[in-house]
């Protein structure tokens, strides 16, 4: 299993204290079953931030005509009317994925096109489940401008574990559906704004995995009238 290398550095750290930990224990605090007990805590707490960092190489391999996939592992938590006033600054559709600190926590581009927006914006770390953490929380804006003309906007989401989002994607760049648009570190959401004739593929609740669920179907922009 691939690492991702947000991961590298906290992995390599996280052994070494571990181990500068465990090896004064066996050596000096016999007998075995306090130090066995330290040994298993510290495997189970490296294997927990190894898991977390995992990173599969995903490839979508259906026709990704007008076709979005989810950005995220994880489960669909809201998928309702709204208005986006960031980039869109339009009515829209919002499909919000929410991750546990168990899902991978890479994000994928949901379609292929071009990146037009990006913004960081500091806030708070409220729980990811809670509806105002899309405009409280620390997050990152991106606007995609979809193969077929459309325009979404892409946003990640803070948690309360999380405390960092870092975001590859940047103004101009392509946006490949099979690459990586970003990570966030610790428990988190994906909040991913459609257009209101979009075909939603997925209900309330439901599992997705990043870059390879369906997740909507949009119309090509020369079929909506829009400029």
């Amino acid at each position: 299993m691939k690492i991702h290398h947000e991961g590298t550095n906290i992995l390599i750290l996280l052994f070494i204290v571990l181990a500068a930990l465990n090896v004064p224990v066996w050596l000096f605090l016999p007998p075995w079953i306090l130090p066995a007990a330290l040994t298993l805590l510290s495997v189970v707490v490296y294997s927990f931030v190894f898991n977390f960092f995992r990173c599969p190489h995903r490839v979508f391999h259906g026709d990704t005509t007008d076709l979005l996939v989810s950005s995220v592992d994880g489960h669909v938590v809201a998928l309702e009317r709204v208005y986006e006033p960031e980039y869109l600054k339009s009515e829209a559709i919002l499909l919000s994925v929410f991750m546990s600190p168990l899902n991978v926590h890479a994000n994928w581009f949901p379609c292929s096109g071009t990146v037009d927006y990006v913004r960081h914006h500091n806030g708070r770390y409220l729980s990811a489940y809670l509806p105002k953490s899309s405009t409280e929380n620390e997050r990152s804006t991106i606007g995609v401008i979809c193969e077929n003309g459309q325009r979404i906007t892409v946003r990640q989401i803070a948690g309360a574990m999380a405390r960092r989002i870092v975001t590859y994607a940047h103004k101009g760049q392509h946006a490949d559906i099979d690459e990586h648009l970003g990570f966030i570190k610790f428990g988190s959401r994906v909040d991913i704004y459609l257009p209101l004739d979009a075909e939603i593929l997925v209900e309330m609740k439901q599992l997705t995995r990043g870059g390879l669920t369906p997740i909507a179907r949009l119309r090509p922009k020369s079929e909506t009238g829009l400029p």
